[in-house]
């Protein structure tokens, strides 16, 4: 009896120990988990704070900024979305004496630069005491200068690409490769033209000319909108709305462009407020953070509470 009670005891006195231990092993991790969503969550309130306080309106006379860089296109930093936001704010600030939007873009969406370009006109007509200026930095093609149009004056320097107007559709044919693949297309649609110029299959000279009425269709847009923006300083060639580039030197001539300039000459000597605000819409700390971070702090929650999840049944 005294052999096997104090086997009884000892065994009890594991049992117990063990329960201490996997308690204590579970507080501390589930202790850490709280400490670092309190972290995360203090951060963000500390990031949204610095970005909120960074918003105000601006004292003193100056120069609103805003860039239109990259692909111009939805969730894009040049997206009508942040450029039409940072325009507004602009030209809502009584401190702004002149708008400059600084263009670096090769294009993208015409519903973009569209949608961008009839907010410039907007603005312009709704604030008549702020001129709104374009300058051109390396690139200005396609919907970059469909933008560029919008504004009452084109700086560039001599060397930056100008032009190409212009309307394109990407796509590619890979029926021959099929056939020497062994492949077979498969498509089942309702509607004649459901699978519209699909790359797997042959091209239908009906739907290419389809295609290619609704690309002049958006060219024409296109082109009434430069002679709209420019009206008699454009100086019209045969090749002008061919989709070619040219350099800021030769847009002079063209009437694609008025005058060289930097942004800091424009401030300085056109607009006469030198102070530069910069009223881009770009991510702030706290969507960085989110982008960032956000994934991997998901990822690392999720792991501890599986691995808790077995002990915590």
């Amino acid at each position: 009896m005294t052999d096997n009670g104090e086997h009884w005891e000892r065994g009890l006195i594991e049992k117990l120990a063990t329960a201490a231990l996997k308690e204590q092993r579970r507080a501390r991790l589930w202790g850490i988990f709280f400490k670092l969503l309190t972290f995360a969550y203090i951060t963000v309130i500390i990031l949204l704070a610095i970005d909120w306080k960074s918003g105000g309106e601006v004292s003193g006379k100056h120069t609103a900024l805003v860039e239109v860089s990259g692909i111009i296109g939805p969730g894009t930093d040049a997206s009508a979305e942040r450029v039409t936001t940072a325009l507004q704010a602009a030209f809502k600030d009584k401190n702004t004496q002149g708008v400059v939007v600084r263009i670096n873009s090769p294009g993208g969406s015409p519903v973009q630069a569209q949608n961008i370009y009839e907010e410039m006109r907007r603005l312009r007509k709704k604030h008549p005491a702020i001129p709104l200026y374009a300058v051109v930095e390396d690139l200005c093609a396609s919907g970059g200068y469909y933008v560029a149009a919008g504004a009452d004056r084109i700086y560039v320097s001599k060397s930056s690409i100008v032009g190409s107007i212009g309307v394109r559709m990407d796509s590619f044919g890979v029926t021959g490769l099929m056939e020497k693949l062994g492949v077979e297309r498969r498509l089942l649609t309702a509607g004649d033209n459901k699978g519209f110029l699909d790359p797997f299959l042959p091209v239908d000279e009906r739907q290419k000319q389809h295609a290619q009425t609704l690309l002049e269709d958006i060219h024409q847009q296109f082109i009434g909108v430069v002679r709209e923006g420019r009206g008699k300083r454009l100086k019209e060639t045969p090749d002008m709305f061919s989709g070619l580039i040219w350099t800021g030197h030769k847009s002079l001539e063209l009437g694609l462009a008025d005058a060289y300039g930097s942004l800091d000459y424009v401030a300085r000597e056109v607009v006469k407020a030198e102070n530069i605000v910069d009223y881009t819409q770009k991510e702030n700390i706290a969507e960085k953070f989110a982008r960032r971070f956000g994934a991997g702090a998901a990822s690392a929650i999720f792991e501890l509470a599986i691995r808790q999840a077995p002990q915590l049944r």
